[in-house]
């Protein structure tokens, strides 16, 4: 018995062993493209690099189209008796931000206001890529490079309260940003694709080919959402490039981040401090809210050309499907409120996102990111690799997952600074701004000592 006990120990043993080493094995990085053509036809043999000045401008024939189509909208069924926004949307809510929208939202005031900053367009691997860049006023103080990149349903938009907060210099700091903030292709007003295959890593090449463009062959990254992914894989194909990765959605998807996340919820205290258990366990509760609102995410990453025909030519019905996506990611915990989370932010804020939406009609081309962020095996093999680039994690209370930092190090070994904080959502940059350029300015400070640390 003892001898039968002793192999079923050694095998018990060597199991583990084999499973932790497949699961900490990094595999090699897959050979890609870094010239990819994405627009129309075949890559021709000149380029068009120049760099061009840029207004936003909501013309007038737009604006006609858009407020007869509000205007002619069918009336709303109400929601049931005793439900506020716990089956999606609140029509009645609804109805009077779409009457905001259509009367009282001042679209030349809010396209002055974003046009305070410079704006560019510069075509990098076919596409014409948007993007905001803001040089601080400034003497005696290190100016630092940093590309901002939003995520879905956002663009470039997201970051204008936080773009002067990152551009004046700051007593106690010797340095001071000079901000990119990047519409993503197929969002704002970047031009998308026809052509399959342009994933967040693929993304992350051409974004790593627009600030090569722009001058920047090193530079510092702040993003979120599918900004975030889309930073990640720079940070791992490109890490001698990135100074440093600052993510307010801070996320590892190795198999072995998996692993722990999931046997944390047999031994919590072996992955995460008691203080933030509630933000992961018990999976009773994390699964379902998952559940419950990930429905959006399956649609998108499986039939995006769908649900964006469904609401291409109807400006309520896409400011309904968004904004109730916006809410909940904002505060979780209203949907027994008439505005289900929507009043953490600004509505002007709100009715600018859907009318860059709108306008440029980019509906369909940003829900395809999610479908392409599933189909190719590089994706995958690149996430299975850790990156030495310094990270820093702020994370917000409703932002769509936890994970601790034990279980981020995984991917970001070099996780340099990690906040957590009691509230503030998904949308950072417009939620909570000054908190979200507090953490960079920290973080900066933790980046350029690591590698002063590093480079002796």
């Amino acid at each position: 018995m003892f001898k039968s006990f002793t192999i079923l120990a050694v095998a018990i043993v060597g199991m583990g062993v084999v499973t932790n080493y497949y699961l900490q094995s990094v595999p090699d990085m897959p050979n890609l493209d870094f010239d990819r053509w994405w627009g129309d036809g075949n890559k021709p043999k000149q380029e068009d690099e120049t760099i061009r000045p840029f207004k936003i401008v909501f013309n007038e024939t737009m604006l006609e189209d858009l407020r007869m189509r509000l205007r002619n909208r069918r009336p709303y069924t109400p929601p049931l008796e005793g439900m506020k926004s716990e089956n999606g949307i609140n029509t009645i809510y609804l109805e009077k931000i779409l009457n905001y929208w259509q009367d009282e939202y001042n679209f030349k005031e809010r396209a002055d206001l974003l046009n305070r900053y410079p704006h560019f367009k510069t075509r990098v691997q076919g596409l014409d890529i948007h993007y905001i860049r803001v040089k601080p006023e400034t003497k005696g103080k290190q100016v630092l490079p940093m590309l901002l990149m939003h995520g879905w349903p956002s663009s470039s938009k997201e970051f204008d309260q936080v773009i002067p907060m990152l551009t004046t210099p700051r007593k106690g700091y010797d340095f001071v940003f000079e901000v990119i903030a990047v519409d993503l292709p197929g969002y704002g007003f970047s031009e998308g694709t026809n052509k399959p295959g342009l994933n967040p890593l693929q993304i992350g090449i051409l974004m790593k080919n627009l600030m090569k463009r722009l001058g920047f062959d090193k530079f510092y990254i702040q993003a979120g959402d599918w900004g975030s992914q889309v930073a990640t894989h720079m940070c791992t194909v490109f890490p001698d490039d990135i100074l440093g990765f600052h993510t307010n959605m801070p996320v590892s998807i190795r198999l072995i981040s998996n692993l722990k996340y999931f046997l944390g919820s047999l031994f919590p205290s072996l992955v995460v401090e008691d203080k933030y258990r509630h933000r992961m366990y018990p999976l009773s509760d994390t699964l379902p809210y998952l559940m419950r609102e990930s429905g959006y995410y399956h649609l998108q990453a499986t039939k995006p050309d769908t649900i964006g025909a469904a609401i291409t030519d109807t400006p309520a019905g896409m400011a309904a499907y968004i904004f109730e996506k916006i809410a909940v990611v904002s505060n979780k915990n209203q949907l027994n409120t008439l505005h289900g989370g929507l009043e953490s932010l600004a509505l002007d804020d709100l009715i600018d996102t859907a009318t860059i939406l709108w306008a440029n009609e980019r509906i369909t081309t940003s829900m395809r990111l999610y479908a392409e962020a599933f189909i190719t095996s590089e994706i995958f093999i690149v996430h299975e690799i850790p990156t030495k680039v310094p990270t820093a994690a702020i994370k917000f209370l409703h932002e769509i997952i936890y994970q601790p930092d034990c279980i981020l190090r995984d991917k970001f070994p070099n996780l340099v600074h990690s906040t957590t904080l009691d509230f503030g959502g998904h949308f950072a940059g417009m939620h909570t701004p000054k908190e979200l350029a507090d953490d960079v300015f920290e973080s900066v400070v933790e980046f350029i000592k690591f590698h002063e640390k590093n480079d002796k």
